[in-house]
């Protein structure tokens, strides 16, 4: 796809969304039923099940989906995607690239063994591998685009208003 293609797809879709801004507001999804055998949650992907369970460093077998890699994962994918899109928008030529991410835990957190130990990621570092031609300031300007325009980026960058309910089922 070019940056024409790439255009002509998002016009009336931004066009929409300037002249019924509630139209851009939309709700996603994600459901999981709780493994009735063992300490794991069935989590559908839209895809395919996804079976996410502890962590080795928690005591589980490794067998299952980390939801800590889940999380690196989807900021991946969604940094990829992001970053393809502004490098078409901007044409910017990429012959090849890979995004990776990783992120430091503490388990003492996790597992209430240290009270002043972090639940949950304390660093996380994204890491764009791009094959180009282009020049630096062009690739200054396709990083700080793909920050800006990121989903999952942004959402861990500024914390989402959260809440959390509970019925009896």
């Amino acid at each position: 796809m070019d940056a024409n293609a790439l255009r002509e797809m998002q016009a009336p879709l931004k066009n929409q969304y300037r002249e019924a801004p509630d139209s851009a507001v939309i709700t996603l999804k994600a459901n999981g039923t709780l493994d009735d055998t063992s300490i794991a949650c069935k989590v559908e992907t839209g895809r395919a099940l996804a079976v996410a369970g502890l962590h080795p460093a928690t005591g589980g077998s490794g067998l299952e989906l980390c939801s800590g890699d889940m999380l690196l994962e989807a900021l991946v994918a969604c940094a990829g995607v992001t970053v393809k899109a502004v490098a078409t928008a901007l044409e910017i030529p990429l012959r090849a690239g890979t995004v990776s991410a990783e992120g430091d835990l503490d388990f003492r957190g996790t597992l209430g063994v240290d009270k002043t130990a972090p639940v949950g990621f304390r660093a996380i570092r994204l890491n764009f591998a791009l094959d180009t031609d282009a020049p630096q300031d062009k690739l200054d300007q396709l990083i700080k685009l793909t920050e800006r325009y990121c989903v999952v980026f942004q959402t861990l960058n500024h914390k989402p208003e959260l809440a959390v309910t509970q019925t009896k089922g």
